[in-house]
């Protein structure tokens, strides 16, 4: 495999899009290289800086009184529903804009392993401190993630919590800890989950601060057994016997492979030098091994992208800016409703499906329209590039814009057909199996 193949596979999974000019730095930088520049970036995020979070003083429903009228009521849910599209919009505006891309792809990757949705807690405010958890922590020790996310409010609202008391016992968040977000199934039993959820026992939501609170009254401070240890353990005292377990040292690098290399289960060389590189459960450490593993290198092709990796990935290749889109960045967010994939959205607990669950006929469809919005809205820069060129060379020059290393001959007549119309043949790129498929 050439060198350009090489790391042009590499950003298309280590980011939301990498560009041409990208690929350019990283063939001259190397391989190893990227990877480093890519785990640790040596400037500030100036992308990031022009899309600073937005903040939100209150919930709109602090304020109300117990004798609120149904309107004032109604008021409110509409504000809260402000608050989050304009907080799912700053995102997708992030992932277009940032320049540290993996940061932002880690971010994306644990909202999906931790997959937490508005739709049931119903606070910006809340969503957005889960982020900040995701951000801060997302790259570090995963002890420290697991033991700031069983404090965090938007988790406990989402699998219930709160109502997790000494006298009735909520196994929700419990049981989702270790099969969805740290073990997997099989690594524990039902007697473990009672006694994790017992020891997860005593944490509310202040509804003054919309935090998460300890209410010692409410914590079962009795002896719990869970995975062979017996103790009085609380919250971190059970994080930290989860992750003492063996499961835990290969779980989350499946998962990682799962989103980040392919669809097909881990080959068994790479999962045990994964699973060594992730002994000390050091996130980057095991990211940077994911990356220079021999086997990831051999899985381009086996990953469809999801459709908030197309959107974001077409409107960096064409350099879009979605915050001065006006009318077509409402298009464009819609366009991600009608896909089924909205930040801050996820369906349920186990997060979004992955592979050909994102290739149905009406996908295809919506895809169409949407790439006939981004193809309109392509930057001038990207218009010239494509204009630039002879007719006949106009495929080739797509296939660098998008940063496909190749054409199939089906595709490349029906682009060559297409030609003289710049922005029509954007859009047939955009909707080509060779752009869906990386």
């Amino acid at each position: 495999m050439a060198e350009r193949e090489k790391v042009a596979h590499l950003l298309r999974r280590a980011t939301l899009g990498p560009t041409a000019e990208q690929v350019d730095q990283a063939e001259r930088a190397g391989y190893a290289a990227t990877v480093e520049t890519l785990l640790r970036p040596p400037t500030a995020d100036r992308g990031a800086a022009a899309t600073p979070m937005p903040t939100f003083a209150t919930d709109p429903y602090q304020g109300l009184g117990k004798g609120a009228s149904r309107e004032e009521k109604q008021k409110a849910k509409q504000a809260r529903r402000a608050q989050v599209q304009q907080l799912t919009q700053w995102w997708v505006d992030r992932m277009i804009a940032a320049e540290h891309q993996l940061t932002e792809k880690l971010v994306f990757f644990w909202h999906g392993h931790w997959a937490t949705s508005v739709q049931k807690v119903d606070v910006a405010q809340l969503m957005a401190a889960q982020q900040e958890v995701f951000r801060r922590d997302g790259r570090g020790d995963f002890g420290v993630m697991v033991k700031a996310m069983l404090r965090d409010a938007a988790l406990i609202h989402w699998l219930d919590g709160q109502r997790n008391t000494r006298k009735a016992p909520n196994e929700n968040l419990a049981r989702e800890l270790m099969e969805l977000f740290t073990l997997g199934i099989g690594a524990y039993t039902e007697a473990d989950v009672k006694g994790a959820a017992r020891a997860l026992t005593g944490w509310t939501i202040d509804r003054t601060t919309g935090r998460a609170a300890f209410v010692p009254g409410r914590f079962d401070d009795g002896e719990k057994t869970v995975l062979g240890q017996t103790g009085h353990f609380g919250a971190d005292e059970l994080a930290g016997i989860i992750l003492a377990q063996p499961a835990a040292a290969h779980f989350v690098p499946a998962r990682l492979w799962f989103r980040f290399a392919s669809g097909e289960p881990m080959p068994a060389g790479a999962a045990e030098r994964l699973g060594r590189a992730f002994a000390e459960r050091d996130v980057t450490a095991l990211v940077r091994a994911l990356l220079l593993d021999e086997e990831f290198a051999a899985t381009g092709g086996q990953l469809v992208k999801q459709p908030v990796e197309w959107l974001v990935g077409a409107a960096r290749q064409l350099g879009i800016d979605a915050r001065s889109a006006g009318e077509k960045r409402k298009q464009l967010y819609q366009g991600l409703n009608r896909l089924d994939q909205v930040p801050f959205r996820p369906p349920s607990v186990g997060g979004w499906p992955s592979g050909t669950a994102w290739l149905t006929t009406f996908s295809t469809q919506t895809r169409l329209q949407l790439s006939q919005a981004l193809a309109a809205g392509a930057s001038a820069a990207a218009v010239d590039r494509l204009q630039a060129a002879p007719a006949s060379g106009r495929p080739d020059a797509l296939a660098r814009l998008l940063v496909v290393d190749a054409w199939t001959d089906r595709t490349r007549a029906i682009l060559a057909d297409n030609a003289k119309d710049v922005r029509k043949l954007i859009m047939l790129g955009l909707v080509s199996p060779e752009y869906a498929v990386q």
